[in-house]
């Protein structure tokens, strides 16, 4: 009986510890959607996508923790190119926000952003549906 119980513990372990691997999104309130991008350097970077007046608010923050740095964002709903812009890293956290409101299709919207400066590239994908 011992054994069955010390079983169950390790796949309990497992199972759990395999969850951030697969990529999972968080729900927020009023059923917004986060991520937590990834970067190839020491910058972090975080993706929120929330429900606008029928329309989907994307929030892709890269925080740098130096300011002045320019960055080309490019967003795609489904594949397809919303918006290519570049940010400005800025006071006081050495970050940048890009914001866009994108149209909602009739299903799951897969939104990907991708910033990149010389020397680092950072990215984040979540899908909504509202």
């Amino acid at each position: 009986m011992m054994k069955r119980g010390v079983i169950l513990v390790a796949m309990l372990c497992g199972v759990l510890a395999a969850v951030p691997a697969l990529g999972l999104t968080a729900t927020a309130k009023n059923g917004d959607v986060r991520v937590a991008g990834t970067c190839t350097g020491a910058s972090a970077s975080k993706l929120k996508l929330s429900a606008e007046n029928g329309r989907v608010e994307v929030e892709f923050e890269v925080d740098q923790n130096r300011n002045g740095v320019r960055w080309n964002v490019v967003l795609r709903r489904n594949g397809k190119l919303v918006t290519r812009t570049s940010a400005l890293t800025k006071a006081p956290s050495g970050s940048f926000t890009a914001r866009k409101l994108v149209a909602n299709g009739s299903g799951p919207d897969l939104i990907k952003a991708t910033a990149t400066r010389p020397g680092e590239t950072c990215t984040a994908k979540a899908a909504f549906s509202a």
